[in-house]
C-alpha cells in the first residue's frame, strides 16, 4: 500500500530525527588524529541574553556548511561551540529580571546575585543551544564552552597578565562611557547616541601678555576647568597671528598653549576649540 507524501514538507517530522541519528552516531565528534588534516572552527559564541536572531543564523549556517565540506575532504573537523556572557548586558536582564520579583539588587551580597546570574545562564544559554541543534548545527556539543566557566576565565586572567607583563597593554586614565544606573563603564557599542540642539557658549581667553582675547564657543562651558590648550586651524587667517602664543583661561587663569591642527572645522562656532 502505498503512502502519499504531504503536499507541504513538515521539517519537524524529519529533521530532529535525522539530528538524532548523526548524534548518535557520533558524527560531529572530532578528536586529534595523526592520519588527518586538522582544521577548525571556533563558533562566534552568542550572548546569553536571549535568544538567537537572523544573525545567527546566517552566521552558523556559513560556519556549518564550511565544517561539514572540510569533513567530507577527510579533514579531522572540529566546530567548537559555545556562549559568551555580555556580563553588562546580561546583569540588566538579572536586574529586570529580580525587580519583577521584588528583590534589589543592592540588597544581595555578591555570591547571592551570581548565583542568579549563573540560573540566567544556564537557562538562557540552554536555549541558544537547542536553537542551534534546531538549526542542524554539526557542532562537537560535549566540547560546549562557556566564557565565564572556570577553564575559561583562567585562560582569560592569564593572558591579561602575560600581555601587561610584556607592555603589550597597559592601564591609564581614560573618557569612559558611563552607565549610572550599572555604575560601570560601557564600550561604545553600548551607547546608544542621539543628536540634540544645544546652546553654544562663548567666552573671552586672554592673550598671555596682552590686552587682546579670542572668543571660544563650546556646547560644554563645564569642561573649561579642564582645558590644557586652545586649538586653532592653521588655515584660518583670523588666527594666523597667533601661532606659538599662550592664552589665559578664564575662571581659573591657567595659562595653556595655542596650538594649530587641522582637525577643527572653522565654520562651526567661533573656528576656536
Amino acid at each position: 500500500m502505498r503512502k502519499e507524501l504531504p503536499k507541504v514538507y513538515d521539517p519537524r517530522q524529519v529533521e530532529p530525527r535525522i539530528y538524532q541519528m548523526w548524534m548518535d552516531g557520533g558524527c560531529f565528534k572530532a578528536e586529534p588524529n595523526p592520519d588527518k588534516k586538522p582544521f577548525s572552527i571556533v563558533m562566534p559564541p552568542p550572548n546569553v541574553t536571549g535568544q538567537l536572531h537572523m544573525g545567527h543564523a546566517l552566521d552558523n549556517t556559513l560556519q556549518d556548511a564550511l565544517i561539514r565540506w572540510r569533513r567530507m575532504q577527510g579533514y579531522e573537523a572540529l566546530w567548537l561551540p559555545g556562549t559568551d556572557h555580555a556580563s553588562i548586558a546580561t546583569e540588566a536582564k538579572v536586574v529586570n529580571k529580580l525587580a519583577a520579583q521584588g528583590i534589589k539588587k543592592s540588597d544581595l551580597s555578591r555570591e547571592e546575585f551570581l548565583k542568579y546570574a549563573w540560573e540566567w545562564k544556564e537557562e538562557h544559554g540552554g536555549i541558544i543551544l537547542k536553537q542551534l541543534q534546531k538549526l542542524g548545527a554539526s557542532c562537537d556539543w560535549d566540547r560546549t564552552a562557556f566564557t565565564m566557566d572556570e577553564i575559561r576565565s583562567e585562560s582569560v586572567l592569564k593572558v591579561f597578565v602575560d600581555l601587561y607583563n610584556k607592555g603589550l597593554i597597559y592601564r591609564g586614565v581614560r573618557m569612559v562611557n558611563w552607565d549610572p544606573k550599572a555604575l560601570t563603564a560601557l564600550s561604545d557599542e553600548e551607547v546608544i547616541y542621539k543628536d540634540e540642539h544645544s546652546k553654544l557658549y562663548y567666552l573671552h581667553y586672554f592673550i598671555e601678555g596682552e590686552d587682546k582675547y579670542i572668543i571660544v564657543a563650546t556646547t560644554r562651558p563645564e569642561t573649561i576647568l579642564g582645558d590644557t590648550a586652545v586649538c586653532v586651524n592653521p588655515n584660518d587667517p583670523r588666527y594666523s597671528f597667533l601661532k606659538g602664543k599662550k592664552v589665559i583661561i578664564p575662571l581659573v587663569n591657567r595659562v595653556v598653549p595655542i596650538i594649530m591642527d587641522d582637525y577643527v572645522d572653522i565654520e562651526f562656532g567661533t573656528g576656536c576649540l
